[in-house]
C-alpha cells in the first residue's frame, strides 16, 4: 500500500465529453510540485472517452452506471485520498501551476474550503472573459444561489467529505451552490484565493446553461429549465431569511435581497480586483529557469 501523502484528489464526472476530456486530463498531468490522484468517474461514454483516458495511465478510470452527476461526484468523494478534494468538469482545464499555489495558499490556514476565481473560455478554449471574486460572504451565496466556481474550489477531506458532506443528489443543476450553502450553515470555513486558476469552457452544451437562454423551446424544455430555477429558489428558502414566508410577500423580499447583493458583488468584486494584487501563477517553465540559473550561478 503506497503511504505517500497526497495532496489533492482531481474528481472528474463524465459522460461522452471525449471532444474536451483530452485537455481536461493533461491540465491535471501537467501540474507540478504537488502529489495529485485523477480519478475519472464515467456514466458510460460511447464516444472516444475510453481511448483518450487511456493514455494516461496514471488517472483511475471508472467506468459504470450513475444516477447522474451529483451521484458521479459522491463516489469520488468517497474514494477521495488527497488531503483537498475538488472536482474538475470534463471540459475545463486546470491552468499551469494552479494546484501548486492552491497548495502554497492553504498553509497556516484552518480553512474548510478554498476557492479561487477562473478564465470563462469558448469551445475552442479562447478566452471569453476573466472572474475574479473575493473574500466570503455567506449571505451573497444564498441569495445568489452560487458565485462560487465548482471548477476552482477544493474541500479538506478531514473537515468536510470525512464528516459525510455529500452532493445532494436531488439536485441536477446547481448542486455546488446547495453543497456551498449547506457547509456556511454549519459554520465551515471558506477562505479566498486571489488568483485565477482554471478555464471554465462555454458551450452549448453545459448543464448550467443549456435551458436558459433559448426562445423557441418546447414544453418539455421548460419544463426542465423551470425545475433549474425550482433548485436555486429552493436553496433561497433552505438557507436564505425565515421572517417572511408567505405569498406573495416572499417573492417580494427575495427579490429585494437578490437585487441589493447583485450590485454589492458587481462593487465589491471591482474594488477587490482594481485594490488587491492577484498571486502569480508559476509555470513549470519558470521552475526550470530559476533552477538553472541558480545553478550557473553557483559555478
Amino acid at each position: 500500500m503506497n503511504s505517500e501523502k497526497i495532496d489533492f484528489t482531481i474528481i472528474t464526472p463524465s459522460l461522452n465529453y471525449g471532444k474536451y476530456i483530452g485537455e481536461c486530463l493533461k491540465s491535471v498531468a501537467d501540474q507540478h510540485g504537488v502529489v495529485l490522484e485523477h480519478l475519472i468517474y464515467d456514466a458510460g461514454s460511447t464516444d472516444q472517452t475510453a481511448e483518450i483516458v487511456s493514455r494516461y495511465p496514471g488517472v483511475r478510470f471508472v467506468q459504470e452506471p450513475d444516477n447522474g452527476m451529483s451521484s458521479a461526484i459522491n463516489k469520488g468523494f468517497a474514494a477521495a485520498r488527497g488531503e483537498w478534494v475538488m472536482w474538475l468538469n470534463a471540459d475545463d482545464r486546470l491552468k499551469p501551476g494552479a494546484l501548486r499555489a492552491v497548495l502554497e495558499f492553504a498553509k497556516g490556514k484552518n480553512a474548510d474550503v478554498l476557492y479561487a476565481g477562473w478564465d470563462f473560455v469558448d469551445e475552442k478554449g479562447d478566452l471569453l472573459r476573466p472572474m475574479t471574486l473575493f473574500p466570503f460572504q455567506k449571505a451573497m451565496l444564498c441569495y445568489l444561489v452560487c458565485y462560487i466556481g465548482s471548477t476552482s474550489a477544493f474541500y479538506r477531506k478531514k473537515t468536510v467529505l470525512d464528516e459525510g458532506h455529500r452532493l445532494n443528489e436531488d439536485f441536477r443543476y446547481v448542486m455546488d451552490g446547495e453543497f456551498y450553502n449547506s457547509l456556511a450553515s454549519l459554520g465551515k470555513d471558506f477562505a479566498y484565493l486571489h488568483s485565477r486558476i482554471a478555464d471554465f469552457r462555454m458551450h452549448g452544451g453545459n448543464l448550467s446553461f443549456r435551458h436558459r437562454n433559448k426562445s423557441d423551446r418546447s414544453a418539455s424544455e421548460e419544463l426542465v429549465r423551470q425545475k433549474q430555477f425550482a433548485e436555486s429558489a429552493t436553496i433561497i428558502r433552505c438557507y436564505g431569511q425565515q421572517a417572511v414566508q408567505s405569498h406573495p410577500w416572499v417573492w417580494f423580499v427575495d427579490g429585494i435581497l437578490f437585487g441589493f447583493f447583485r450590485i454589492k458583488k458587481f462593487v465589491v468584486k471591482r474594488v477587490y480586483r482594481w485594490c488587491v494584487p492577484m498571486v502569480t501563477l508559476e509555470s513549470k517553465a519558470n521552475d526550470e529557469l530559476e533552477t538553472k540559473v541558480g545553478d550557473d550561478s553557483s559555478h
